[in-house]
């Protein structure tokens, strides 16, 4: 696909937060399109139609064109309008209420999950798909993307766990959020810290070789009654040793 830059026809926004485009950019902005595999916005539902660049004009001087769209919450309903960044969607997805231990208030997993995940991604895959099918096709289309409805498609795995019973509403009470004893952070002797991640069976009793501890005297790994001491048990022998040294111990053991 060729690299068009629309750099040099600026929209710009003014102090009173309205979009505007300067003196031939619209025609230039057209004319671009006649020759792009596809055009990219995120301006809040409206703008572009406003400014005279919606996806009808633009597909019309280049019917083959993607037009690929983004906005926080969506073309339409009660807060489409309003300002949003990663962390809003998170929560009222529901996806906030997951992260972090269940006596402090939830992080934010830096801007990962919405911006990045809901949004970035979601586009970028429906934009290629759209982009592949118009080669073949000859007809172009609009992808729009809401970041708050890739981030609730990224959360359906998890609403299928509590379906069925085997995650809880609870933060840090889970297997992959903290909860589980094999699936987490712990403080190293040196005031650092190692992730652990062994879910597999056999990872898990690899996991308990290394650490130094026999399955046999242990709860069933997944014993979720007993998950709050195991976690204690094993964050007291993470603290007998340095990062480095339980690096150098778990190398090469699928731990």
């Amino acid at each position: 696909m060729p690299a068009v830059g629309l750099g040099v026809y600026r929209i710009v926004v003014s102090a009173d937060g309205v979009a505007r485009t300067q003196p031939g950019a619209l025609e230039g902005v057209l004319k671009l399109a006649e020759n792009a595999d596809a055009l990219i916005e995120g301006f809040r539902p409206g703008v572009m139609e406003r400014l005279g660049l919606g996806p009808d004009v633009c597909r019309k001087a280049n019917p083959k064109l993607v037009y690929a769209r983004m906005t926080g919450w969506g073309q339409s309903g009660p807060i489409a309008h309003e300002a949003d960044h990663d962390i809003n969607h998170l929560a009222l997805t529901g996806a906030l209420h997951c992260l972090g231990d269940p006596d402090r208030p939830p992080p934010p997993p830096l801007n990962l999950v919405a911006d990045l995940g809901g949004g970035a991604l979601y586009l970028t895959v429906g934009l290629l798909a759209a982009a592949i099918e118009a080669r073949s096709s000859g007809q172009g289309q609009t992808v729009d993307v809401a970041m708050i409805d890739g981030v609730k498609h990224l959360m359906s795995a998890f609403q299928a766990f509590r379906q069925q019973g085997t995650w809880t509403g609870e933060r840090a009470d889970n297997i992959v959020d903290g909860g589980a004893p094999f699936y987490r952070s712990y403080a190293t002797k040196d005031g650092k810290y190692v992730a652990v991640g062994a879910i597999e069976p056999h990872f898990y009793a690899n996991l308990l070789s290394v650490m130094g501890l026999e399955a046999a005297h242990l709860p069933g790994q997944n014993d979720r009654r007993a998950w709050a001491s195991m976690r204690e048990q094993f964050a007291s022998v993470f603290r007998t040793r340095t990062r480095d040294e339980w690096i150098a111990l778990a190398a090469g053991r699928d731990a």
